[in-house]
């Protein structure tokens, strides 16, 4: 019996350290319903079970237990029921449990601050942090709160939080170089990307797995896809996250070939692929035209290595499909899904059907889209184009108001801005650039909707690089919307009138404009 209880306890720890699962909370309940002593290295494992499958219920049966038995004081187990909490996204108990700790060391601040931060309220994590003596943050505490506020879409705060921690002279490590490169990546700031990596290999950090894969990752996001391949190549080891970001790398710039060829070596080097691995092949198959590919993608995912497909997964067929105007073969695999489709799926379908003009499908998706009340502004770009589409003015106008307004005008040199762009705009009509005006779905006069097209906010920020940089050079613009086609004839005109290379990330990908040319080959 003695053995018994030892073999379970091993085993409920042994899940705690690896692979989470629920059936370590099963092996807990026997172990407890057997009347065996239940101790605190026990209840350490199973809250930190609870909060990895985000098991809330059985967490707090876990915290009762634990005041039942007396563990309250145990500093090490509190600030692991902390850390529960937070991982359920349950800020209030989590909050409750640190208010009632009668002492707190740095290391339950610092998981205090993650928590905020995982529940989206990096206001407070940063009250938290500013309440602490300078003396008594450490590394962890930094780290906490910089990779916090990047996952929250705080990057401008975290770079400055980690510029403040260099002149405090704190010691970064590999964790600190890692969360600052991924804010330089999802922020596709190249120029302080570039300043972190000599900082990265001045620090000694630059052959640590992690910091290579988070530099394949960070340059593709860039733009630099060509610096992402280097730094892929340089790495003396790789896993199955470098040969993945490698791969989403090549599919986010629209090199769909690259992508599975990349895809082919990692398999012929014994690397087995995940399911973010077939995101990134699927991905690349649908922005490339690559149809037939995309399918034996899926199915090998399916068949070879019994991965079952996610939403993301099932998006990307559905996508691939209606890009290559399958649109009757995406809607019967979207009725054939076992799982109901997502916004983001009806978005993408919509958009195609609205760029092939099936009134037919679009009508039947944007009733399906608008039932779902979506959160993305993407959902309702489609829905305004849908709406224009089948005439219904109206339902644009209503569409349009729950939407940002372009044409934004809160820039101090906005004047100038608009100014140039016009400078531009006439140099392109020189040449025979017509507005495609068929992309403005209000009523209006034509001259109406070419002042509409002219607020674009990519034609904005094109007209501002161009007066903000010396000529010749090659500028990154970023957007959180799928580049219209007006704008897309619009950059790669200006790329060969001005002699630029422009690089732009959408939503969707990037595109690399030169000498009048993009890298998608018209196919976005």
């Amino acid at each position: 019996m003695l053995q018994r209880y030892f073999s379970w306890a091993r085993r409920i720890n042994c899940m705690a350290n690896q692979s989470p699962s629920r059936k370590a909370i099963t092996d807990f309940h026997l172990l407890h319903s057997s009347g065996r002593k239940i101790t605190e290295f026990h209840l350490s494992s199973i809250v930190k079970i609870c909060g990895r499958v985000e098991a809330l219920q059985e967490g707090r049966q876990s915290h009762c237990l634990l005041l039942k038995l007396g563990f309250n004081a145990d500093l090490i187990l509190m600030t692991t029921l902390l850390d529960m909490y937070s991982k359920c996204t349950n800020i209030h108990d989590a909050c409750q449990v640190f208010d009632e700790m009668p002492h707190r060391d740095v290391v339950v601040i610092n998981s205090m601050i993650s928590g905020l931060c995982r529940c989206h309220l990096p206001s407070y994590a940063i009250d938290l942090f500013t309440e602490m003596n300078q003396s008594d943050r450490d590394v962890g505490t930094w780290n906490s709160l910089i990779s916090g506020l990047g996952q929250n879409s705080e990057g401008r705060a975290a770079l400055i939080f980690f510029g403040r921690m260099r002149v405090e002279g704190v010691e970064v490590d590999v964790m600190t170089m890692i969360s600052v490169i991924s804010v330089c990546a999802d922020m596709a700031m190249i120029v302080h990307a570039q300043q972190v990596h000599g900082l990265v290999i001045k620090s000694g950090f630059e052959l640590y797995l992690p910091v290579g894969n988070a530099f394949v990752d960070m340059y593709a996001k860039c733009g630099c896809m060509g610096d992402a391949c280097l730094c892929f190549q340089n790495m003396p080891f790789k896993n199955v996250i470098s040969w993945t970001s490698l791969i989403s790398g090549y599919a986010k710039h629209g090199f769909g070939v690259e992508a599975l060829k990349a895809f082919h070596q990692m398999e012929m080097e014994g690397v087995v692929p995940n399911k973010i691995t077939f995101l990134g092949t699927l991905y690349a198959c649908s922005h490339s035209g690559l149809l037939q590919e995309g399918w034996i993608s899926f199915t090998t995912m399916v068949n070879k290595y019994s991965i079952a497909p996610t939403m993301e997964h099932y998006t990307c067929m559905v996508d691939l499909l209606a890009r290559a105007a399958r649109l009757y073969e995406a809607h019967e695999f979207i009725e054939k899904m076992p799982i109901k489709p997502d916004a983001k799926l009806l978005t993408a379908f919509l958009s195609s059907c609205c760029h092939h003009k099936n009134v037919e499908l679009a009508s039947a998706v944007g009733k399906k889209l608008l039932q779902l009340q979506p959160q993305e502004a993407g959902a309702y770009i489609s829905l305004s184009n849908f709406y224009g589409l089948v005439g219904d003015m109206e339902g644009v106008a209503n569409v349009r108001r729950l939407i940002f307004a372009s044409g934004d005008r809160s820039h101090p040199d906005y004047q100038k801005i608009y100014d140039h762009l016009r400078v531009l705009i006439q140099k392109m009509k020189n040449i025979g650039y017509v507005p495609d005006t068929s992309m403005v779905a209000q009523n209006v006069e034509e001259l109406t909707k070419e002042e509409i097209l002219l607020g674009h906010s990519e034609k904005l920020a094109i007209a501002f690089g161009i007066m903000s940089t010396p000529p010749g050079t090659c500028f990154l613009i970023v957007k959180n919307l799928r580049v219209c086609a007006d704008c897309h004839v619009f950059t790669g005109l200006i790329s060969k009138i001005e002699g630029r290379e422009i690089v732009a990330r959408d939503s969707s990908r990037f595109h690399h404009f030169k000498d009048g040319v993009c890298s998608c080959g018209n196919y976005w």
